[in-house]
């Protein structure tokens, strides 16, 4: 570290200083986004509680699913929205750690709750007579456990390392949000290490999962073409359609973004990929999952048709 820089104290986010007059537009847009997210996902958590045929493996992972999304997109859009209509975007050091440290534990904890979701599938399907054995409760909450777990205990560790550095340089970040890689190229020391151990942390733990998933969906695949009627497959498949479409949303997102040549990254493209899996993904999962789900349909109908406030009008 040179002698002439100073150690930053506060980050400044830069990604829509060059989109001033669109910025009270973008608020409207991404605030309306964002009570869409967070009031579907709410809605869905309601339905699963409050209907008894919904109480299956599947959707307890789902309710794990939508209250994790409600945290995610609100660790970045909160902030960002303030960002868009105020002149100073800053944000301190111990706040860009605690906003990296809720999104990143979060988004590596979805990571694995979409395996685990594919892995319940994958024994409704290829072994649906040992189903209520090796999907019980107890089993149930054990892979919730395990996925949040894994989220807290890995990106801890790596996130306390990159802020153990020291930040110096004009401290402008960017991004409109603390995301790794814009926050690292701000430390001050050689930072090839992080680098390396980022990649590593990326192939072993999104990846792995991402491997489970295809593992699963081979194998349900496999076991839906031997079903013999048309109609028994296609009830089969629509049982996994909705799950397979949100981990298509996700990893391709997420595989663009972390795993792509370092050539190929720009901040406009970062920023664009960004807005997808932060803003964008989060949106699409409960329409995902009440369009195509025809008991999440069913169970929306019966709750608003026994509502007393409905039943009085």
């Amino acid at each position: 570290m040179s002698g002439n820089q100073s150690l930053c104290t506060r980050f400044t986010f830069v990604a829509f200083s060059s989109l001033a007059e669109l910025q009270p537009v973008l608020f409207l847009v991404f605030l309306i986004l964002y009570l869409f997210t967070v009031g579907g996902n709410l809605i869905i958590i309601c339905l699963v509680g409050l209907t008894p045929s919904l109480h299956t493996p599947m959707y307890f992972f789902l309710v794990n699913l939508s209250f994790l999304e409600v945290c995610y997109i609100t660790s970045v859009v909160p902030l960002m929205l303030v960002h868009l209509l105020a002149e100073t975007k800053t944000i301190s050091v111990r706040g860009c750690a605690a906003q990296m440290y809720v999104f990143t534990i979060l988004g590596l904890t979805e990571c694995c709750l979409l395996a685990a979701m594919a892995y319940d599938r994958f024994v409704a399907i290829c072994h649906p007579l040992h189903y209520t054995l090796r999907m019980g409760p107890r089993v149930c909450l054990k892979l919730a456990a395990a996925c949040w777990t894994t989220g807290v205990v890995v990106e801890s560790a790596q996130i306390t390392w990159i802020f153990s550095l020291p930040f110096c340089g004009t401290g402008k970040i960017q991004h409109f949000f603390c995301d790794v890689m814009p926050v690292v190229k701000l430390v001050c020391v050689d930072i090839s290490h992080i680098k390396i151990m980022f990649f590593a942390v990326s192939v072993l733990f999104i990846m792995s999962p991402c491997f489970l998933i295809l593992c699963s969906y081979m194998r349900i695949l496999v076991t839906i073409f031997r079903i013999p009627s048309a109609a028994g497959r296609r009830k089969a498949f629509s049982t996994c359609s909705s799950h397979l479409l949100v981990v298509s949303l996700f990893y391709g997102t997420a595989l663009f973004t972390y795993l792509q040549p370092k050539t190929a990254h720009t901040p406009e493209t970062d920023k664009a990929t960004a807005l997808m899996y932060t803003v964008v993904t989060p949106a699409l999962n409960p329409v995902i999952y009440t369009l195509r789900n025809k008991e999440v349909k069913e169970a929306f109908q019966r709750v608003t048709q026994r509502n007393p406030l409905r039943q009085t009008a």
